[in-house]
């Protein structure tokens, strides 16, 4: 059964950065694309950023166009999610899994919250 474990969160002053990691077990992500979800206070889940397979392509939600870059490493079956120029409505627990349609179990989630 996969396992999904995301890390890197935490608390940091707008316009500043973070790398989010999410690490599988017990199975292999290289053949599915991968997407970064975020769900902030009050609000549903939403899809963020999305990555093909072999990482040739990628999309992201308006708002964190530009600030935020999906990449993933195959032969370490983690993604990644950089994100620069981080405002207060970034504010959320940040999730990975399949994307556009998530079908692997959640994980926990990392916590990012931006002071203003």
């Amino acid at each position: 059964q996969v396992q999904l474990v995301e890390s890197g969160g935490g608390l940091v002053q707008a316009g500043g950065s973070l790398r989010l990691s999410c690490a599988a077990s017990g199975s292999i992500l290289s053949g599915y694309n991968m997407g970064w979800y975020r769900r902030a206070p009050g609000k549903q889940r939403e899809l963020v950023a999305g990555i093909t397979p072999g990482g040739g392509s990628t999309n992201y939600e308006d708002s964190v166009k530009g600030r935020f870059t999906i990449s993933r490493d195959n032969a370490k079956n983690t993604v990644y999610l950089q994100m620069n120029s981080l405002k207060p409505e970034d504010t959320a627990v940040y999730y990975c899994n399949n994307e556009p349609v998530p079908f692997l179990a959640w994980g926990q989630g990392t916590q990012v919250t931006v002071s203003s």
